[in-house]
């Protein structure tokens, strides 16, 4: 048997942030502090080290030690309101069906069934009821929510639903997956990383992670995250979890990228494992100048037409959240839909739904 769909307890949300704003270490070059608060778990941390910018531009050594965006509290935030999607078609009972994606859940596992019915994915009951329609997650189903582990197993059984209906319903790794992974299996066992000596632990508490997910993730859990893809291509469409081109370090194939990380996986070596953790946390590689030329570099590579991602939330890729040290107002972020950015080359679907925007889910093509 699953988890009830969103009956799991009441849980101890993570301490969070009360606003949009980027931390002003996001934008730091200068000495900082890491703040660990009241975690030990990270050694090491001096007063004088440098933090990276949450680009592409890291160096060598960047950790994401510190929180990689805020972790902010639904319940702390003014909801915004989105006007549903039109109904979703009925679904073909033959033949390939209508391809839909899914952004970043972070254990909000009541807004993510709410949105599979209003495409007409899953009944009332949530059960499968798309037929042959194929679903794709890109990833992090896990922290800063209130039922990570409840998402994983809603995902696990509408995997074994859509396949008996003669469609699918598949998962990409996210970087959330892997740091779960990893302070399950190395907790405080240190690794090296370029701010001193860190851990996993501390790291997965530092970015959302929650104590009744860990409670309750069991080994078939980490199994079927441990065997997730990085990377596919979906009827023109490449599809990632971050925005990043560092899917290039692991291999000049899909299908190399998909065995080297479950290689790193089976080898179960900490310093491994974060690197690979601490590189698919890098984001914002298809923004601003040079962004599409970095979208071709992986579609020219991996193929397909258009890459889609999730991992950066699309009020970060809109400049709708300003920085603590800018003195400005920050407004609740307004997401209507998937991002197109990039010369029309990247579509960014992790609506922010950790920061009162929305979770997506929607059929691709999209509509004009």
């Amino acid at each position: 048997m699953t988890q009830g769909a969103g009956q799991g307890p009441e849980v101890e949300r993570t301490a969070t942030l009360r606003d949009f704003r980027v931390p002003a270490y996001v934008h730091e070059t200068g000495p900082f502090v890491h703040d660990v608060h009241d975690v030990h778990d990270v050694h090491d941390v001096h007063p004088g080290d440098t933090a990276p910018p949450l680009d592409e531009a890291y160096p060598e050594g960047y950790t994401p030690t510190q929180r990689d965006l805020p972790v902010i509290n639904r319940g702390d935030t003014v909801q915004v309101a989105v006007e549903p999607a039109p109904a979703a078609a009925p679904q073909p009972t033959t033949g390939p069906g209508p391809l839909f994606v899914v952004g970043d859940v972070h254990g909000y596992l009541d807004e993510l069934m709410a949105a599979l019915r209003e495409q007409g994915l899953v009944d009332d009951a949530g059960q499968w009821c798309a037929g042959t329609a194929r679903l794709w997650f890109l990833g992090d189903f896990t922290d800063r929510g209130p039922d990570g582990i409840g998402v994983i197993d809603l995902v696990m059984r509408l995997s074994a639903e859509a396949a008996a209906a003669g469609g699918y319903c598949k998962a990409l790794m996210g970087n959330h997956e892997l740091l779960l992974l990893g302070a399950k299996r190395f907790g405080d066992t240190p690794v090296n990383s370029g701010a001193g000596t860190a851990t996993f632990q501390a790291a997965w508490l530092l970015n959302g992670g929650q104590k009744t997910d860990m409670d309750r993730l069991q080994d078939h859990h980490l199994q079927w995250m441990a065997r997730l893809d990085a990377v596919e291509e979906v009827d023109g469409y490449l599809l990632i979890h971050s925005d990043t081109t560092a899917y290039l370090d692991y291999g000049d194939s899909i299908e190399a990228v998909n065995d080297t990380v479950r290689e790193a996986l089976t080898r179960n070596d900490a310093d491994e494992v974060w690197d690979l953790f601490r590189k698919f946390t890098k984001r914002f590689s298809f923004r601003d100048e040079g962004g599409a030329d970095a979208v071709r570099s992986l579609l020219g590579t991996y193929g397909g037409t258009r890459v889609v991602h999730g991992h950066s939330p699309i009020p970060y890729l809109l400049g709708e959240v300003g920085s603590e040290e800018d003195g400005e107002e920050s407004s609740d972020p307004v997401v209507e839909g998937p991002h197109i950015y990039a010369d029309g080359l990247a579509i960014a679907m992790d609506g922010g739904v950790t920061m009162a925007g929305k979770l997506l889910v929607r059929q691709l093509p999209l509509d004009a």
